[in-house]
């Protein structure tokens, strides 16, 4: 296809980088019909050394050769002329994270709490453990700064706003403390000016850092090599002005990043904010490098940022697009499952059925599971790797059991997992002389099928699955297992094979459980919706497991991280603190708060080039009953209270959700005031693949138009020998296949099980269960 076809700015191109595949989607205006887009898939290994740097750019550069018809050698520099957008998600600060291989930084911390985030919050997740060790600490200095300011009053004063500092409407006092601790003279409870906080509180000066001495230690650090450092002083939350200071020094010096604790997320609790902070000095550079790396493949206008040049997007850990300046290693940290939520959340959700929707994203390393039920549920906390970090991501499990799993037998248990084959060596059957993997369980039971799989293992990168080597080291397992057992306990290689997968299934439910069970939802009552490379294998027995009755898996499934940067918006948030109790009198006020945010969030948005009627925003409070430690983001909905922003009706409503009691005799406070503008990228989808599976005229399939037979082993049927295998691609809408069955595409195995039913629909398979 001549290059001229494809108008500049047209082709859309997603990345999404993971632990061992590296999937593209990618579209641009086809030539023929102008007004339609054709769509390309490319799927390829995340690492390959031998034949190129970087798996996104090498992706990039398949997708344009294929889109402008013109041969482009690797290693080329990209020419970006026809590029509308790039979305990238990647695993590089995750895997940063997960291995310890970040930057060398060092901490920045008020005088006399240098142990502060060593001692940390005192949990003990083994509480059993015999042989504790606790993961070092992410930086590798501290240096303790003279600095100190405190909040006037205390916390448990039961007339704390009687007491409290008055001030007037520009921040000037009005009246000092009046509270126990006041010294009868000043305005608080000691000598030091007193200011009134981000919050609202107000604050005592102690002690301002000393520039000429912070300047010399500074300098001491950058000559020790240190580039990146972590500043976390006391109450910077609501006082960022020392940590301003100092950092705005450290980049004079040539520090090349800092993060300052207050500016990265400005919460209450000095050990999360702290440990926040030290992770993003500790990988933000880590993923500079990686980008800086990525956009050297690629002309100067992907980088400039021009209205007239192609975006670069990233996945933020809370499923919404970020641009370059806003994206660090602590917001990307669950950048790569996120891109997956985002696709299954909006093709699988029905606004008026509003069935809530289960994601099993199966990959090759991990599975990551998440719930949908009409928004995506965020956390504020999460710990990953060790480390506790306080940043808004998406709600997602993981467990170590994915296709790459290494399966062992070891004191007489079936293991599958946590250890990974990674995409070198993988599998066994990769021919790179790997190990057992779940991989090679599917492949040894007919549910991968070597004819139908990619082409791209061995040295050459052109040979097929090695069905023989997975083979020979089972029989080896085999003859092990039965050694150790008695005569009448002897299995045959199939019963084996498949009591690997059956406790890989099990371990990929157990975050399944944790999701609904444990939270008062009935697993049975949502739908399965399965992604990821190896989700088609194991999706109908899982649902099984569950009791789950219906099975979504998307035509682009096996890409859906990918698919999803497509579908994202773009969001942009911003947090204040804030120290009120939530009163009939103070709601007014909050409101303005909020109103204020709202208003620099839509800006924000409106620079980045969104239309006023495609911002929608989302505003929230931090609440949480007086006395306790859990405060929960709220957001009300229409039904709550009096219907216009009844935060404390919509809170009672969480509150009672999560945890099953009230407080009723407790004051509410708030924490945070917080707003997320989203910026909308699509109008529509159409409908629901619901509203189409009641629409479509449903016929069986011809078992002529099996494009071959296989043998394919099931629990409780043993082998099938002339299971029938259909391409994807020769099914039309309507056409339904009974299990056992398999359903194949370029990327992709769906195993339909004896008893499901799968019905084609425009974008979905719709499987049901008995």
């Amino acid at each position: 296809m001549p290059a001229q076809t494809i108008p500049d700015r047209s082709i859309r191109i997603c990345a999404d980088r993971g632990g061992t595949f590296c999937d593209v989607h990618a579209s641009f205006p086809d030539p023929e019909k102008p007004n339609e887009r054709k769509e390309i898939v490319v799927k390829l290994l995340s690492q390959d050394p031998a034949n190129y740097k970087d798996a996104p750019t090498e992706g990039i550069r398949r997708v344009l050769e294929i889109a402008t018809g013109e041969k482009i050698s690797r290693g080329t520099t990209l020419s970006t002329d026809k590029i509308d957008y790039i979305r990238l998600s990647t695993t590089v600060a995750t895997n940063a994270l997960l291995e310890r291989k970040g930057h060398k930084h060092a901490l920045l911390i008020t005088r006399g709490f240098r142990d502060l985030l060593l001692i940390g919050n005192q949990s003990r997740p083994k509480i059993f453990d015999l042989n504790i060790r606790r993961p070092p600490p992410l930086y590798s200095a501290v240096l303790e700064v003279d600095e100190r300011v405190t909040l006037v009053g205390y916390t448990s004063d039961p007339k704390a706003e009687e007491h409290a500092v008055q001030f007037d409407e520009n921040g000037k006092i009005k009246r000092g403390y009046r509270g126990a601790g006041w010294d009868g003279q000043g305005d608080a409870e000691g000598p030091g000016e007193v200011v009134q906080g981000l919050s609202g509180e107000a604050v005592r000066i102690m002690q301002r850092p000393d520039m000429v001495k912070v300047r010399e230690d500074l300098q001491k650090l950058y000559d020790e090599g240190y580039r990146s450092i972590a500043i976390v002083f006391c109450h910077s939350y609501t006082y960022p002005e020392h940590e301003l200071q100092v950092a705005a020094l450290a980049r004079t010096l040539g520090f090349t990043h800092v993060s300052a604790s207050s500016q990265l997320l400005p919460m209450i609790k000095m050990v999360p904010r702290g440990v926040s902070s030290t992770a993003d000095a500790y990988l933000t550079p880590v993923l500079r490098e990686y980008l800086d790396g990525f956009f050297a493949g690629f002309d100067e206008k992907l980088r400039d940022g021009k209205v007239r040049s192609p975006r670069v997007e990233f996945m933020g850990s809370d499923g919404g697009l970020l641009d370059l300046n806003n994206f660090s290693g602590l917001k990307s940290i669950l950048s790569g499952p996120a891109g997956g939520v985002v696709g299954y959340a909006l093709t699988s959700w029905d606004e008026e059925k509003k069935i809530p929707v289960i994601g099993i994203d199966v990959g090759g390393t991990s599975t990551d599971v998440s719930r949908f039920a009409g928004r995506y549920e965020v956390v504020y906390e999460t710990t990953t790797a060790g480390v506790t970090i306080q940043s808004p991501q998406l709600d997602i499990n993981t467990v170590a059991a994915g296709g790459g799993s290494c399966l062992t037998f070891r004191n007489g248990l079936f293991l599958a997992g946590p250890h990974s084959a990674g995409a070198e060596p993988g599998p066994a059957c990769y021919r790179k002389g790997g190990p057992l993997a779940v991989t090679d369980a599917n492949l040894v039971l007919g549910r991968l099928v070597p004819d139908y799989f990619p082409k791209i293992f061995g040295k050459s990168e052109k040979e097929p699955l090695d069905v023989q080597a997975s083979r020979s080291a089972f029989d080896k397992l085999a003859a092990e297992i039965n050694a150790s057992v008695s005569n009448e306990k002897k299995k045959d290689l199939d019963e084996i094979v498949y009591g690997f997968i059956k406790v890989a299934n099990e371990t990929m439910c157990r975050p399944i459980r944790a999701l609904t069970e444990a939270r008062g939802y009935a697993t049975s009552r949502h739908i399965l919706a399965s992604f990821g490379g190896a989700g088609g294998q194991h999706a109908c027995e899982i649902a099984q497991l569950l009791g789950i009755k219906t099975v979504l898996i998307h035509h682009y499934s096996s890409i859906l991280s990918a698919y999803g940067l497509a579908l994202a918006d773009r969001a942009f948030e911003l947090q204040e603190p804030s120290s009120t109790f939530y009163t009939p009198e103070n709601r007014n006020t909050l409101k303005a708060r909020l109103d204020k945010l709202d208003a620099q969030v839509r800006e924000e948005l409106s620079r980045q080039g969104f239309e006023e009627s495609r911002v929608h925003t989302e505003r929230m409070l931090n609440m949480r009953f007086e006395g306790t430690d859990t405060a929960l983001m709220v957001l009300p909905a229409p039904a709550d209270g009096d219907g216009s922003e009844d935060f404390e009706a919509a809170f009672k409503r969480v509150y009672k959700a999560e945890f099953g009691f009230l407080l009723e005799n407790k004051s509410i406070i708030v924490d945070d005031v917080k707003v997320r503008g989203i910026g909308k990228t699509f109008d529509s989808l159409g409908d629901s693949v619901f509203k189409e599976v009641a629409r479509i005229e449903k016929r069986p399939v011809d078992p002529a138009k099996a494009d071959s037979t296989y043998s394919v082993y099931f629990d409780g049927v043993g082998r099938v020998k002339d299971t029938p295998v259909y391409l994807l691609t020769s099914l039309h809408v309507g056409d339904t296949v009974k299990g056992p069955a398999m359903i194949i595409d370029n990327t992709q195995t769906i195993v339909i099980i004896p008893g499901a039913t799968a019905v084609l629909t425009s974008k979905h398979l719709y499987i049901t269960l008995e």
